[in-house]
């Protein structure tokens, strides 16, 4: 077959000049040495990097059975090689089983290994990724209680058992000491019901306990090789629980972006990559093989919606656009104003409620009233959002976007407004000045106002919990049993209810947040919310399999990972916000904690620098000096420069192989084209004779 009439123009990609599919199927060929292209050449003695395996035989374009023959040759190759080669591939050997045999050993005791299997094969890996960052939210929280319990507990355990060490007392100017009155022990005979109020509020018999802030004392134990400050240990403990808190969430984070990258996201393949990779072989049953086929049939249906949307979009006129942008400009409006009734009506429970005094059930009612609003208005303002986002028109992956914004904004500023109402009491901003002039902040009110922020924070970890078991018990198997055992069609219409990820995510996060927030008045919350959230992947757990069904529109787990670590980052600085607020700002309650005695919490950090040894002083005193600082700043700069050049040279030749792949694809389509019309003409010709 004669090729030489065929010529097709060069193109242009991406800023680079490629030629003609003659021209680049004949430079792309790579030019070799050998005399004998037929026959593949091989280099099998060792290089001097010590590596005895030759050639990687998993990256040759070679078929199976000559792969098999070369790998038998290779293994019948005894290389000439040194004595320190011989011990650096020895050790190799070891070091790479010995990783092999700790990989496998941690995969097969890892927490709930079985049972997430299970849900990826039945639901696929968007389901499987809350149930992924649900276990790593118990591992985080769990390790926390370990950091708390080491270095907080247990030594305030011991030297309140033992009578170790002395309490600083606590500097009373005159007229103050009503400051210092503080009797949360309830006086005379209790209600039976009082102790299932108490334990739902964390009042009662669990305020004055290990559960908050204010039972720890400010004791300092000096010995003869022995000296331990529980103040300073408190507060240094509630720094590196956060620190330690955001490096999981980074690693975690890093390691889910390492795996977007080599599947390549959204951006690389487009339908090819979701016809060709999309497939999940860990599926098992034909009930999931089902599911899964329908998924990326939504996934496909989705691409294109996407792309008509774009471009009905792009053919609209300039009076149809300023239209379309001013309805999407009021919807957002009115969204605003959905949510900013929403946190008006929070401020004014937590105001009501906290000025509210009595001991039946009413109280319990009164005292759960904000994580009431709160849950309400969680539940209600996001259903509206999204009914109003149907109207804006936008493309589905936006409006998804858009629906996850706008509640995790509600989420997090709904905690937000609490802390900012209870703030504004504490520090007499919304009441008389006069009542804090006395104390520094407001005593008539909050005679311990950590231990109250850790009661707020409490009920809101409890509350939540609460609704969670709720909401299975009350809705989710009600209407399994109505669904199955009715045949009306409006009821097999809408079915069972969508297990829908990205919701049931965002609870988690503002979880984690109210925990986040508490750490420092309720040193147990930690584990509270470790044993809470036990329960709830177990209740879920069951509920998934026997009352939802996967949800049409999928979430994609890659991204959705990032996502969701991304949400939980902002949590975690909303929570270092309030943290630095509380310790750098508001005077400490001086009738309780282990700050009692001092009028800031981070007055303790340079008190306990000046009782150090001098050596110790100078050798902090020049980490912190510019001789240290500068230095080390310019090698950080340095290396960060490096690895953005790094990352700068590793994305043109990303860029370059891309574009290389599609001028490959425009070649093989050209070359079938040209194909198909030879075989027309020859087909014609034959016909002719």
């Amino acid at each position: 077959m004669d090729w030489n009439g065929i010529q097709r123009p060069g193109s242009v990609m991406g800023g680079h000049s490629y030629p003609g599919p003659q021209e680049s199927l004949r430079l792309r060929r790579r030019p070799s040495n050998v005399a004998d292209q037929s026959s593949p050449q091989f280099n099998w003695n060792p290089d001097q990097n010590g590596d005895e395996t030759g050639p990687d035989l998993k990256a040759l374009p070679l078929p199976m059975a000559l792969k098999k023959s070369m790998r038998q040759v290779q293994q019948m190759k005894i290389p000439i090689v040194s004595r320190w080669q011989s011990w650096r591939m020895h050790k190799s050997k070891k070091l790479k089983g010995f990783r092999d045999g700790a990989g496998g050993a941690l995969a097969y005791v890892a927490l709930w290994r079985r049972v997430l299997h299970k849900i990826g094969g039945n639901f696929g890996g968007g389901v499987q990724s809350y149930f992924l960052f649900l276990r790593f939210l118990v591992v985080l929280n769990f390790l926390s209680f370990l950091l708390i319990a080491s270095f907080v507990l247990i030594p305030s355990i011991v030297f309140q058992s033992q009578s170790f060490g002395n309490n600083n007392e606590v500097n009373i100017s005159a007229g103050k000491e009503e400051c210092t009155i503080y009797d949360p022990n309830p006086q005379g005979l209790v209600h039976f019901y009082t102790y299932f109020i108490d334990l739902l509020t964390g009042t009662g018999f669990m305020e004055y306990s290990y559960l908050f802030y204010g039972y720890y004392n400010n004791t300092v134990e000096i010995g003869n090789d022995f000296s331990y400050n529980i103040p300073l240990a408190y507060l240094l403990t509630a720094g590196f629980y956060f620190i330690f808190c955001l490096f999981c969430i980074v690693i975690r984070t890093g390691g889910a972006i390492r795996i977007a990258v080599k599947t390549g996201g959204k951006a690389v393949g487009g339908y090819s990559m979701l016809v060709f990779t999309g497939w999940d072989y860990g599926l098992q049953g034909g009930r999931a093989m089902q599911l899964k086929q329908n998924s990326i049939r939504y996934q496909l249906q989705v691409e294109l919606e996407e792309e008509r949307i774009k471009l009905k979009a792009a053919s609209l006129t300039l009076a149809q656009i300023i239209g379309l942008y001013s309805l999407r400009a009021f919807l957002n409006l009115v969204v605003l104003t959905l949510i900013g009734a929403a946190f008006y009506g929070i401020f004014l429970a937590t105001e009501f409620s906290q000025g509210y005094t009595g001991t039946d059930f009413l109280s319990l009612v009164v005292e759960y009233l904000p994580s009431i609003v709160i849950t309400v208005a969680n539940f209600l303002v996001p259903f509206l959002c999204d009914q109003i986002a149907l109207l804006e028109r936008h493309t589905p992956s936006t409006t998804v976007i858009l629906a996850l914004l706008r509640a995790v904004f509600l989420r997090l500023v709904s905690l937000g407004v609490l802390l900012f109402t209870l703030w504004s009491q504490i520090t007499c901003r919304t009441v008389e000045r006069g009542t804090c002039q006395l104390c520094g902040y407001n005593h008539a009110l909050y005679p311990c106002w950590e231990t109250r922020v850790g009661q707020e924070m409490y009920k809101l970890a409890m509350f939540d919990f609460i609704t969670v078991i709720a909401v299975m018990i009350l809705v989710e198997f009600p209407r399994r049993m109505v669904v199955d055992n009715c045949s009306w069609k409006l009821v097999k219409f809408v079915g069972r209810q969508e297990f829908v990820v990205p919701q049931n995510v965002l609870g988690l996060v503002y979880g984690q947040t109210v925990v986040w927030v508490g750490a420092l008045f309720c040193p147990l919350l930690p584990v509270i919310n470790t044993v809470k959230f036990i329960i709830i992947f177990y209740c879920k757990r069951i509920t998934l399999f026997t009352n939802y069904r996967p949800a049409n529109r999928t979430f994609r787990s890659t991204s959705s990972n990032i996502f969701f670590l991304v949400v939980l980052l902002f949590g975690w600085i909303m929570s270092c916000m309030t943290l630095i607020y509380s310790v750098a700002v508001i005077h400490p309650s001086m009738s309780c904690g282990p700050f009692r005695s001092l009028t800031m919490m981070w007055s303790v950090v340079p008190d306990s620098f000046y009782s150090l040894s001098d050596t110790t002083q100078d050798f902090l005193r020049y980490i912190g000096s510019q001789a240290f600082s500068v230095p080390l700043f310019t090698i950080a700069c340095v290396a960060l420069a490096y690895v953005a050049a790094m990352a700068s040279v590793y994305g043109q030749s990303v860029s370059l192989l891309r574009a290389q792949l599609k001028l490959e694809g425009r070649d093989k389509k050209f070359l079938v084209k040209q194909i198909e019309e030879l075989s027309s003409v020859s087909k014609s010709r034959g016909e002719d004779f």
